[in-house]
């Protein structure tokens, strides 16, 4: 399924503040907070999708990679390696609010406590994220790819299904708090009663204690393995983009939140065209035979061979445009074009019959330089044709 636009998500127009969007977002953690809908997953879903949003849209560099790409990219520097959000743990979304409700999370001791852990109050544990390296051809980047990759990588241990334990009936519910994950602490102060909460020291947040640990995983839940994933590479990407996939990184010890797989896009280089931008350039040569009375000549595209006509009298520098035959914008329908750059091409070896006849044509006219007031010159038509 695909996401929805961050703007959608928080019921926001595309230009608004950051104020009005910090306000939104408030809006939605209060109404879908977990401990405020025990048991409701669509409500937790809710209130992830409106914190992956909020990741990002109050993030001006993040939001504007977000405005000009979409879901589709992230071209950003190390902060940016958890993509856009996606796999964000409920650590994450608490940790934003010190930002929105000034310092705390206010659903502590209000509605329970429970605000940092997950459902019968185990602790949400997150995977590390994987980075990987994708290479691609100027055709692939062209048309967009599906690339099929095996990563080595954390997986879930296939012995004890990711529980660590070595079978149900090693699981213990935690003596020190009870099951709930976490440890209450009431301390006398001259305003009264002031009560704490704080992760089990014991279970560490999980709310159970494993007597029995799996034979394979050793109670870790995830293994060393291989996994084949299906990576969507949209058209238009460029040297050193990054993708991120949420949930194919790293799996999580006992049951928690995969990480996210980080794809730095790498090009390879095309043997005879040459990108810029979204255009791509393609360096020409002929004879000045060809040159002075015309020709047509295929020449290397991205999508085949295309015919292209040359004018009796071109002159070398000129350059000829192939529209939209580029590569295209992400998120877009606009394509570059291809340029091709005319280039004379001059023997440097002639046969004797070959000099007489050139000797013979040296003292006509035509054959002397002679540029007209109205020949441009490279730069001009450079300019001519960007405007």
């Amino acid at each position: 399924m695909s996401k929805r636009d961050y703007y959608d998500v928080l019921g926001v127009a595309r230009g608004s503040s950051a104020e009005d969007i910090k306000k939104a977002y408030r809006k939605l953690a209060i109404k879908y907070h977990p401990d405020k809908n025990p048991g409701d997953k669509q409500a937790e879903e809710n209130f992830k999708e409106a914190a992956e949003a909020y990741e990002v849209l109050s993030n001006q560099d993040k939001r504007q990679r977000y405005d000009q790409f979409g879901h589709a990219a992230n071209a950003g520097s190390a902060a940016g390696a958890g993509g856009y959000g996606g796999g964000m743990n409920m650590e994450d979304i608490f940790s934003q609010f010190g930002d929105i409700f000034g310092g705390s999370n206010p659903f502590e001791g209000f509605f329970g406590g429970g605000g940092r852990q997950q459902g019968g109050g185990r602790r949400v544990v997150r995977g590390n994220d994987l980075r990987i390296k994708v290479r691609l051809t100027l055709e692939e980047i062209a048309n967009g790819v599906e690339k099929k990759i095996k990563v080595n990588k954390q997986v879930i241990c296939k012995t004890c299904d990711g529980s660590g334990a070595k079978d149900q009936s090693a699981f213990q519910t935690c003596k020190t708090c009870g099951g709930s994950g976490a440890v209450r602490r009431v301390t006398n102060t001259i305003l009264g009663q002031m009560q704490t909460t704080s992760t089990c020291p014991t279970c560490n947040g999980e709310g159970t204690v494993i007597t029995s640990k799996c034979n394979v995983c050793h109670g870790d839940g995830v293994v060393r393995g291989e996994e084949t994933i299906s990576i969507n590479i949209p058209a238009g990407v460029s040297e050193g983009m990054q993708l991120s996939m949420s949930g194919k990184g790293n799996a999580a010890p006992r049951g928690g939140i995969p990480g996210n797989l980080i794809i730095l896009v790498e090009e390879i280089p095309h043997e005879t065209l040459k990108r810029d931008g979204n255009n791509v350039i393609y360096d020409m040569h002929i004879s000045f035979i060809d040159a002075a009375l015309g020709t047509s000549i295929e020449v290397p595209t991205i999508d085949g061979k295309a015919k292209i006509k040359i004018e009796p009298g071109t002159q070398g520098g000129r350059i000829l445009r192939l529209k939209g035959k580029g590569v295209p914008e992400v998120n877009s329908y606009h394509r570059g074009d291809q340029l091709v750059h005319i280039n004379i091409w001059t023997p440097k070896a002639l046969n004797r019959e070959e000099r007489e006849l050139l000797e013979k044509l040296a003292n006509s006219p035509n054959f002397k330089p002679n540029p007209g007031k109205n020949e441009k010159s490279f730069f001009e038509r450079m300019k001519e044709y960007f405007e």
